[in-house]
């Protein structure tokens, strides 16, 4: 199976959302599909130099695919919430989006000194949250083994803004910045 055609053929483009002028990617779809699902899960977690004990996911459908991939590989799964979704201590890290700002968190007490940590999302476009999430798991003392993305929009600066990480993307698409 070619992933990156099965995946463009499966994930819808939705236009003004979440606000006017954005085009939003939706890859659920090519998650419903059992095995377009496999075969990310198994892309993703396969090519990290060094390995990794520890899969993140970020909120909301990096969660689906961290799950996949932590259970397929034996890790311990960490989810990199919105702000105001753990309770307890929590690391906080602000970034920008393309329509905005927001903050990711994590429970440091679930992730092991040390531990290295393979972070996941589904789409990869100003590379705001995979920053945060990166900087999150470098704050709590452990260590970014790779970023593993499904799509990665070529045009946003995403790729740029991850260069000090290990970088895997499934497939890229070019697209204009919104003005």
């Amino acid at each position: 199976m070619n992933i990156a055609s099965r995946v463009l053929e499966l994930s819808e483009t939705i236009p003004d959302f979440p606000k006017p002028g954005i085009v939003f990617r939706d890859l659920t779809p090519a998650f419903a599909d059992p095995e377009t699902l496999r075969a990310i899960v198994d892309a993703l977690g396969a090519d990290v130099r060094g390995g990794f004990d520890v899969v993140a996911g970020i909120e909301a459908r990096g969660f689906l695919l961290a799950s996949a991939i932590a259970y397929a590989t034996q890790a311990r799964l960490l989810p990199i919430r919105k702000q105001g979704k753990l309770p307890g201590d929590v690391l906080s890290e602000d970034y920008a989006l393309e329509y905005g700002t927001a903050s990711l968190e994590i429970k440091p007490s679930i992730l092991p000194q040390g531990s290295r940590v393979l972070v996941v999302d589904d789409v990869l476009a100003t590379g705001g949250s995979c920053r945060a999430a990166a900087r999150l798991v470098e704050r709590s003392g452990s260590i970014v083994a790779g970023i593993g993305i499904v799509l990665a929009l070529d045009g946003l600066g995403g790729a740029d803004a991850l260069k000090d990480y290990d970088l895997s993307v499934l497939l890229t698409e070019r697209v204009q910045p919104a003005v």
